[in-house]
């Protein structure tokens, strides 16, 4: 049981400080590097974000595994582990997929207007983080 807690608990905040580093980060400075042409910096986002979505199935899936492993915790922790797989199940169902054809008409050259699309990304990328505080927060309290 300890050990599924703390798998949690590693899993979440390993996740979150990834959302922040990359997110929060990475991808707004990245823009402002000498010499980075927006087309160079959604090349290096594209490839960034395709990385970080891979390793957060495989830290939801730790969680999940820990969570299994944990036994009963409290109701809050099954929420926050809901909420981060239901914002990750739409930023990569329906969000990435925007940005992934958006970025590629830039890159071919065409001149769009701003996308809402990174706004709705950007909105549930602070969900996630306040899911994944929840969840890592709540995983190590202690039951009964």
């Amino acid at each position: 049981m300890l050990a599924g807690v703390g798998l949690v608990a590693a899993a979440a905040f390993t996740w979150l400080g990834m959302v922040l580093a990359i997110s929060f980060l990475e991808a707004p400075l990245k823009f402002r590097a000498p010499g980075v042409t927006v087309p160079l910096g959604l090349g290096i986002g594209r490839l960034v974000f395709a990385a970080l979505n891979r390793v957060e199935l495989v830290l939801l899936l730790l969680v999940a595994g820990g969570l299994l492993l944990a036994g009963t915790r409290p109701a809050l922790v099954l929420v926050a582990a809901a909420l981060a797989a239901a914002v990750l199940a739409a930023q990569l169902g329906l969000i990435r997929p925007a940005l992934n054809r958006r970025s590629e008409r830039v890159l071919a050259g065409e001149e769009l207007p701003r996308s809402r699309a990174h706004l709705y990304y950007v909105v549930l990328e602070v969900a996630k983080v306040v899911a994944l505080v929840l969840l890592g927060a709540t995983a190590l309290t202690p039951v009964g």
